[in-house]
């Protein structure tokens, strides 16, 4: 699975050293030679699971599909991006998760505190 593409569609075969890899940028991190150039690159379509070859001198829109199964595989991609969120139900419909630090709130009760604590526990 991809780091650098959560929703790569294919994976891509390096002519140099015959591996798959989901993007570029894995086979940088992967291995010590840089990606060998060509024309004819050769995907695997992962909702298929089949090999096919394209070639990327004249490549056209109908190109951007799969030969198997028509999986669209030209995407654009969506790189992972750091957010902060709230997890959980809108508050306006559940709102035990937000608390105001304003109202003192009352301290549970404690076994300590209890008068007759020495004698319930024989």
């Amino acid at each position: 699975m991809c780091k650098h593409i959560l929703n790569a569609q294919v994976a891509i075969r390096a002519p140099c050293c015959k591996k798959w890899f989901d993007c570029p940028q894995c086979h940088a991190e992967r291995e010590s030679h840089p990606l060998q150039k060509t024309d004819e690159m050769v995907f695997l379509c992962k909702k298929c699971k089949k090999a096919f070859r394209k070639d990327m001198a004249d490549y056209d829109d109908s190109d951007e599909y799969c030969p198997h199964c028509d999986n669209h595989y030209v995407v654009e991609a969506k790189t992972p991006v750091a957010a902060l969120g709230v997890e959980g139900e809108d508050a306006r419909i559940d709102s035990r998760m937000i608390r105001d630090d304003r109202v003192a709130r009352a301290q549970p009760p404690s076994a300590h505190d209890h008068p007759d604590l020495d004698a319930r526990l024989g």
